[in-house]
């Protein structure tokens, strides 16, 4: 719809002018992936509004300038083998697939972890509309425990539910020198962090506060 793209426009020209957009990579990432896809029905004439949308069981789709802020701070590269948690709508799953796999290249993918069945269907269903299933691979396990995954194999991660600690379960299946990106706190209020793996250490980079929603599951909050 003509009225989609010139919200998407306009959201766009705002994220690049506030600063929240810095890189070419996550610009095209936006203008690519239609987020009114990834919404349910009844949401869609707001799809280009910068706020959380709801989806399904409870869970909320993220502000776009969220999902920005969240891409360039983990400076996700082509190529890289990227692990989510909490897959939501899919709709960021597609755009870190836009930046680490864009068009016909198969550099790199996308691994997202959804604990609610459902859900992971509706994810499911949106990536297969929006062309991007080939290149993620939705997982339906609790993300908030050990992963099923070997060690060490994927370059960046992120968590896109607020966590009460660093998520030692997903720095372990990153490789060393590899990032994540996480929303760590309390359930009410968090702090974006940055937690990069050096050897047996980890550095930390802090990006302010943040509200998500809490993450489910055994590793999780007490909901």
């Amino acid at each position: 719809m003509r009225e989609n793209e010139d919200k998407k426009y306009r959201l766009l020209k705002s994220l690049i002018n506030e600063g929240v957009i810095k890189s070419e990579k996550v610009k095209r990432a936006f203008e690519r992936v239609p987020r009114e896809e990834f919404v349910p029905k009844a949401y869609k004439k707001y799809a280009y509004d910068d706020t959380p949308l709801p989806t399904l069981e409870g869970q909320t789709i993220s502000a776009p300038h969220m999902c920005a802020i969240m891409c360039e701070v983990l400076d996700l590269e082509r190529g890289d083998l990227v692990i989510e948690i909490g897959t939501g709508s899919g709709y960021h799953a597609a755009l870190c697939t836009e930046i680490v796999s864009p068009e016909n290249t198969f550099y790199g993918y996308v691994v997202t972890v959804e604990i609610l069945e459902r859900l992971a269907y509706f994810a499911k269903q949106n990536l297969s509309n929006t062309s991007y299933y080939s290149k993620v691979d939705v997982v339906v396990a609790d993300g908030s425990i050990s992963l099923p995954f070997r060690k060490n194999v994927f370059t960046k991660g992120l968590v896109t539910a607020a966590v009460p600690r660093i998520p030692e379960n997903v720095l372990e299946v990153i490789r060393d020198k590899g990032s994540i990106v996480a929303p760590v706190g309390s359930k009410y209020f968090q702090e974006l962090l940055v937690i990069t793996k050096k050897g047996k250490e980890v550095s930390v980079s802090n990006y302010g506060g943040c509200i998500f929603v809490p993450l489910r599951g055994l590793g999780g909050y007490d909901i």
